[in-house]
């Protein structure tokens, strides 16, 4: 007979829980809970919570989960799991670097898991990744403990800097071929929400973009509800700064959504999906799990409603005028009661 559970209810928007209760008798455990809308909550059982900590800017947690391995945690918001981060970072990375002639030097925004420059490091023409996060307790953790990216922080191509990403940029006289957003989403009261401005990408990355580059970010939720969170304004705040913007989207398991990007440019992209096949055999070390040529034809195939909402989309992305996604909260430590 299926064990029907009822969790105990909190009224923080994200929670660990510690107990449930089965039809076939009691049942300690321990679970992940957010709150991804105002009714409606994601949860998954965990093995074990391996880390907790805060830094001055953020809460951070490493969770054991049954179903997406090791997960990173950062102010009560799932980053990114172990079983399927790569959906995300391959998303993210590829596409502008396979559209860029020949990408030498990239900028990473955020980013401090390592993930995105572990990705952009298997691109043979790169030469420099310059990766510049703010929390330096955040990257320490986890070259610590996200041992698949040990071998990027060590790559000599690698520079990492802590600071604010925006003042770098702006003290920073270099260019980049690719200048890569992989910030924290826009939260309320968090740290990121000024680098999806209308003002930020035209003052301070435009600038820093060589002839031909490419601006690619994390653009949040993008689902058939959730994508006017900030999905669409982000489009439409990159179209009043480039000629030239992509919006795409996947599936991401772990995150209980489909999850957004959208890549920028005053150069158009002109790629078919065979012609990026051709350059993934030329250009990248190893296989890709998830991107290919036609995944990108997909992805960038957005449906009917979520089309037309971008298309009629006119709100522009200001410190004053900020839309944020739904909640926020640090995920509450507790003890793992084995069954």
């Amino acid at each position: 007979m299926a064990d029907v559970s009822s969790a105990n209810l909190v009224n923080n928007g994200n929670e660990l829980i510690e107990k449930g209760h089965t039809l076939n008798g009691y049942r300690k455990s321990c679970w992940y809970e957010e709150e991804i809308e105002e009714n409606l909550r994601w949860s998954f059982a965990l093995n074990s919570i391996l880390h907790t900590g805060a830094s001055q800017y953020q809460d951070i947690a490493l969770l054991d989960t049954k179903p997406f391995g090791k997960a990173l945690v950062i102010d009560g918001k799932l980053q990114s799991a172990e079983t399927d981060e790569f959906i995300y970072h391959e998303c993210l990375v590829h596409p502008s670097l396979l559209h860029h002639p020949n990408p030498k030097t990239i900028f990473i925004m955020g980013g401090g898991e390592g993930s995105t420059a572990r990705e952009l490091l298997r691109h043979k023409t790169v030469e420099k990744v310059v990766m510049c996060d703010i929390d330096e307790e955040v990257v320490d953790f986890c070259k610590s403990y996200l041992i698949v990216n040990k071998e990027a922080f060590s790559d000599p191509r690698l520079e990492l800097i802590i600071n604010d990403a925006r003042a770098e940029l702006e003290n920073r006289t270099e260019q980049y071929d690719v200048i890569v957003g992989d910030l924290a989403d826009p939260i309320e009261g968090g740290p990121c929400y000024k680098l999806y401005t209308k003002s930020f990408y035209e003052y301070t990355v435009k600038p820093r973009l060589k002839q031909d580059g490419i601006f690619i970010t994390q653009a949040g939720p993008a689902g058939i509800f959730s994508h006017t969170e900030v999905f669409s304004c982000i489009y439409n705040t990159l179209k009043q700064v480039f000629k030239y913007v992509v919006p795409y989207s996947a599936h991401i398991p772990s995150f209980a959504d489909t999850w957004g990007w959208v890549m920028a440019s005053d150069t158009p992209f002109v790629l078919n999906a065979d012609d990026l096949d051709q350059r993934i055999k030329q250009r990248i070390k190893g296989e890709n799990k998830y991107f290919d040529g036609k995944t990108f034809s997909s992805a960038s195939t957005l449906s009917k409603a979520v089309r037309k909402s971008l298309d009629n989309e006119t709100h522009v992305y200001t410190e004053g005028t900020a839309r944020f996604i739904y909640g926020y909260g640090a995920a509450a430590a507790c003890k793992l009661n084995q069954v």
